[in-house]
């Protein structure tokens, strides 16, 4: 007599009368899922006697097939929203592939160190995945010290992060957005551009910057550099100040926060039709008419997955070699 076939999430799925992704919330985050549902669902594991191979892969490999996250402290804004989605997709994808997402808060990149350092130690975590990177980042000194599997959003920002990245890295090319962003805004309205960023030595600012330096450099065309720090109020008094020293055809912007002061501004001013753009694609902008670039942060996170995990479905440690350790997602110029 042939021996039973294991059952599977689609068997559960039919028996329960619910969908794969169901599912899989129950097993992943039942936390999401209604009483009568979960307890269907449960029903029918017990019933089939369904074993997820992610949990039978923890129990014989004693690792929690987890990756740590750090949700960033809520400062308010209009930018953030980015962030909230990439964590969001990274969770649906990582449970998707079996695994899960442990969120913990820190204030500081100090203050995240001790937190990583309790969470691997006491066998919570298996890999991490980090963001806001900077030059000279102690965070990610700290994992390749520990060997700790790791993926950044945001690049290293060394010399030559690749051809010879210090560690895997997922990122949005920030300079081909504001690229894109300037070559549209001088077709429709005009050469006479401005720039409107961050101070100096902001690494993700000024990959931006460079965007629209090298478009305007292209196009034999020169404009204002702006600065004002991520404040729409600040923006705003940038830009009208601008506005009234300068003869210009559009402004491009390091961020919507930037880009909503700067609209502000040409409206007080009358220049209503004045070309303005942003990056982040929020709902602000979006409400506004505003373009933007859409950084597409569900790109990243299945980036950052497929970076992490191997052939075999296992988060394992890679190296940084040259061409198969960072993902370069390109944005998306989304026009109004």
């Amino acid at each position: 007599m042939a021996a039973r076939r294991p059952a599977t999430i689609e068997d559960v799925a039919r028996e329960a009368g619910v969908s794969r992704q169901t599912v899989s919330n129950v097993l992943n985050s039942p936390a999401i899922v209604r009483d009568a549902t979960r307890e269907r669902v449960r029903a029918a594991i017990s019933h089939l006697g369904y074993a997820p191979h992610a949990s039978a892969r923890r129990l014989r490999t004693r690792r929690s097939s987890t990756i740590g996250v750090h949700l960033d402290p809520y400062a308010g804004g209009i930018s953030g929203v980015v962030l909230d989605r990439f964590v969001h997709a990274l969770t649906e994808d990582a449970s998707a592939r079996g695994l899960r997402v442990l969120l913990y808060a820190a204030r500081s990149p100090e203050e995240e160190i001790h937190r990583m350092g309790e969470l691997m130690d006491g066998g919570d975590i298996d890999a991490v995945v980090v963001s806001g990177t900077f030059h000279g980042d102690p965070r990610t000194e700290w994992l390749v010290a520990r060997e700790l599997p790791f993926v950044s959003f945001g690049r290293p920002w060394g010399a030559d992060d690749f051809d010879s990245p210090a560690h895997l890295w997922v990122d949005v090319d920030g300079a081909a957005g504001t690229r894109a962003a300037t070559r549209f805004v001088r077709d429709r309205a005009g050469s006479r551009i401005a720039f409107l960023g961050w101070p100096a030595g902001s690494e993700t600012g000024d990959d931006r910057e460079r965007g629209w330096r090298e478009a305007m450099h292209e196009a034999g065309d020169a404009g204002p550099r702006l600065v004002a720090e991520e404040r729409v109020a600040l923006a705003r008094e940038v830009a009208a100040r601008a506005l009234q020293e300068h003869e210009l055809d559009a402004i491009v912007c390091a961020s919507d926060s930037l880009a909503i002061g700067a609209h502000l501004a040409a409206v007080a001013a009358g220049r209503t039709s004045l070309q303005i753009t942003g990056f982040d694609n929020t709902p602000a902008v979006e409400a506004l008419g505003l373009t933007s670039v859409e950084q597409l942060p569900e790109r990243v996170a299945a980036g950052a997955l497929d970076l992490l995990i191997g052939a075999g479905g296992a988060i394992e440690q890679r190296s940084a070699l040259p061409g198969e350790a960072h993902v370069l997602v390109e944005p998306r110029l989304v026009v109004r």
